[in-house]
């Protein structure tokens, strides 16, 4: 069956998708964990749009071809980067730093997209917390509350949409993230599907609020064959910068390099209206 793109879904609405790109930076564990922070990443862009991201994406990595040699099949990895990687050691240090930026930057003049980053420090949380589901449940729940108040519409491109005006309808999600414990996460949406505990903003008590919005199961993909996921890489690797710094990274004042996104960020997740929500 063909389905055109005007037909109107349920009281006249046209229900479209964005598309969440997420991945981690950090490990999730409470004991023994070389890391402090156990931070997501994501990126969020409407499918209307998404054509035009992969086009801006390999004119991008053209570019970063021309200046630095840097080949299009090669990934951008930035832990990787900046360890003691025999994968990336024909590419100077300061090259890649170069080409960290430029891809914050290259971010930062799309006005299509958004980021976001929800941020755990394992100190200050219970012991027996589970890091996992508490950073992924944050996140799912600030995106599914986003969509519900439309605060994602001004991203999605009404050229190519038509119907209902988009302040007056609901959009889904689909979330699609790097590499993870791809079992745990599937486990975790399925369950917010039908259970969702929220607590009640006066008083004591929760409401089940399941999310209504996600679509299928979280797509996992490999960072390595996704351009997307690379930039998201980098924003994940740059926030944790700005929060434990490497010497090297703060010899080059590039722990604050993350700041050089900043119209991009989605400023309704949080009171901070810096796109960031940290649990501390």
């Amino acid at each position: 069956m063909c389905i055109d793109r005007k037909m109107h879904f349920g009281r006249g609405r046209v229900r479209t998708m964005y598309l969440v790109y997420v991945d981690e930076s950090g490990d999730s564990g409470t004991v023994k964990s070389p890391t402090r922070y156990f931070i997501l990443s994501a990126l969020i862009v409407h499918e209307s749009n998404w054509n035009r991201f992969i086009n801006d994406i390999v004119d991008f990595r053209r570019t970063l071809r021309d200046a630095y040699k840097f080949k299009l099949r090669e990934e951008i990895h930035a832990a990787e980067f900046f360890q003691s990687s025999k994968k990336y050691a024909h590419i100077p240090k300061h090259v890649k730093l170069q080409i960290c930026k430029k891809a914050l930057d290259f971010q930062e003049s799309l006005d299509y997209i958004r980021v976001m980053f929800v941020i755990i420090d394992k100190q200050s949380v219970h012991i027996g917390t589970d890091v996992f589901e508490m950073a992924w449940k944050y996140l799912i729940q600030r995106i599914h509350n986003t969509l519900d108040k439309g605060n994602f519409t001004d991203l999605i491109n009404d050229e190519l949409e038509t119907g209902e005006q988009t302040t007056n309808r609901k959009e889904n999600f689909m979330l699609i993230p790097d590499k993870t414990d791809d079992k745990k996460l599937k486990q975790l949406v399925r369950k917010m599907r039908r259970y969702n505990p929220i607590p009640n903003k006066y008083g004591n008590g929760y409401r089940n609020l399941p999310l209504e919005f996600i679509v299928e199961d979280p797509f996992t993909k490999d960072s390595a064959d996704s351009y997307i996921h690379q930039l998201v890489d980098v924003n994940a690797y740059f926030m944790k910068q700005s929060l434990d710094p490497t010497k090297y990274m703060k010899s080059k004042k590039a722990h604050n390099f993350i700041y050089r996104l900043n119209k991009v960020r989605c400023t309704h997740i949080s009171s901070t209206q810096d796109g960031v929500l940290l649990k501390n």
